[in-house]
């Protein structure tokens, strides 16, 4: 059975709980819910679950490090389990994206994202597959408060729906891979 880590990118702690640059986490936290998985091992200096979802052997980890030093956790995970890192998913926020829309790649740059740029240079390459949650530019303002800031009431009240939509997109991403996967979902609204 082949075995996927899916890494939500996000910080640790209350504060940052409902917060843009937390959509990683809140996407593992659904998952891990309707997976069965319980994300509760301290390991890979993050916390960890692992077990078998529709045929699938996942890891799934939430690093404890804050954004600017998740590579660490993915890195010690990912040797630990001996796998490639074609078999990494990493979830994160993308500024570049609307609310309530998602991009799938494979590789790339970190464009700024503080979370790609530690992942990227902990493993030597960013060749990972790339789960994008839209959660949009601010108007005007600065983009640190913005994404350090909790998702405004609307958002939050259509957030449900959009995490939903991205756990089916991860299921058909683990299933079927990337290509099937990106032209069903890339740039399609979920909410």
């Amino acid at each position: 059975m082949a075995v996927k880590i899916i890494v939500g990118l996000g910080n640790p702690g209350p504060k940052y709980q409902w917060t843009r640059h937390n959509a990683g986490f809140m996407v593992l936290d659904r998952l891990s819910h309707l997976a069965g998985i319980i994300i509760s091992k301290k390991t890979f200096s993050g916390v960890c679950g692992e077990g078998n979802w529709q045929g699938e052997r996942l890891i799934l980890l939430k690093p404890q490090t804050f954004m600017n030093l998740s590579g660490r956790s993915a890195a010690e995970a990912i040797r630990f389990h001996k796998l490639p890192i074609e078999d990494l998913i990493v979830i994160h926020d993308d500024l570049d994206i609307p609310f309530g829309r998602v991009k799938l790649k494979q590789g790339g740059g970190h464009a700024g994202h503080n979370g790609l740029r530690s992942l990227a240079q902990e493993l030597g390459s960013g060749d990972f597959v790339r789960v994008r949650v839209g959660i949009g530019r601010p108007v005007h303002g600065d983009v640190v408060n913005y994404v350090l800031n909790n998702f405004s009431p609307e958002e939050m009240a259509s957030l449900p729906r959009l995490l939903d939509g991205v756990v089916d997109l991860v299921e058909m991403l683990a299933k079927e891979g990337l290509p099937k996967t990106m032209s069903l979902y890339n740039n399609k609204d979920l909410i």
